[in-house]
């Protein structure tokens, strides 16, 4: 017999620095879930490449509290950041770049997404993510 779902929770989530503080502890708090047990199991299964990246959790909490927790790629955003090499998008994108990536490298992060994507093929999601990368101020280069 499969045990009866309490509530699923969706949060955002450095990975490797989980903690008590907000985000997690008011919203695991708040149906009964062990916090420190989770924040230790999620800082252990993000421990490497996944730490300091803001990944999206799903949190399925019981009614006997206990929980399982599924964790995604890394946000479209922090993969941008992190390939252009800038700490945060432009203020005025359009008008201001704050960074540029390769055409290649815009690819590689739409084939890393696909799983987590609702586009149809590989060329969708690049042009997804093509478009995340210009709101954020993004420069997309050939090569």
């Amino acid at each position: 017999m499969a045990k009866e779902v309490l509530t699923t929770l969706k949060l955002n989530i450095r990975g490797g620095y989980a903690n008590p503080a907000p985000p997690v502890g008011p919203a695991l708090g708040s149906v009964g879930v062990n916090i420190m047990e989770f924040c230790k199991d999620f800082n252990h299964r993000t421990q490497g490449q996944d730490q300091g990246l803001t990944l999206k959790v799903t949190v399925t909490v019981y009614k006997d509290k206990s929980f399982t927790f599924t964790v995604s790629q890394p946000t479209t955003a922090d993969l941008l950041r992190k390939c252009a090499g800038i700490s945060m998008g432009s203020k005025a994108p359009g008008k201001e770049i704050a960074g540029s990536i390769t055409q290649l490298q815009l690819i590689e992060i739409a084939r890393l997404k696909m799983p987590d994507m609702n586009a149809r093929d590989l060329e969708a999601a690049t042009r997804t993510i093509a478009g995340t990368a210009r709101s954020m101020g993004i420069e997309i280069v050939p090569g």
